[in-house]
């Protein structure tokens, strides 16, 4: 199983990106899926996330301006973000929680994350 991000990019404040990652391998299924973040010096974070059937959760410090969601069919998670700020700054990575034939239960993956930049 891996998960692969793509969508980073340098964007000026107040610009927009959208992230994707995409599960691939012998899955059978993939239950929450979401994104972290890590800025440099500091612990890794959870941006939001998402069930399969929906559900988002998403943090205080990016509410009304990020945005998750899921196209079960594809495998893939998106997060829309706007209104972005210098602080946004770092490496996001894809996290999904897949039931695969690579174990009896499921597993938590990580992607290897791809950079955001916010600056002007």
């Amino acid at each position: 199983v891996q998960l692969v991000e793509s969508g980073g990019d340098l964007v000026q404040p107040g610009g927009s990106l959208r992230l994707s990652c995409a599960a691939s391998g012998r899955i059978f299924s993939i239950n929450t899926m979401g994104w972290y973040r890590q800025a440099p010096g500091k612990q890794r974070e959870l941006v939001a996330a998402i069930t399969r059937g929906g559900s988002t959760n998403i943090v205080d410090s990016v509410k009304g301006r990020f945005t998750i969601s899921r196209d079960n069919a594809k495998n893939t998670v998106y997060l829309q973000m706007t209104s972005l700020k210098p602080e946004d700054t770092a490496v996001y990575y894809c996290n999904a929680n897949i039931l695969s034939g690579a174990s009896p239960g499921s597993m938590d993956y990580w992607g290897k994350g791809t950079l955001v930049t916010v600056s002007s």
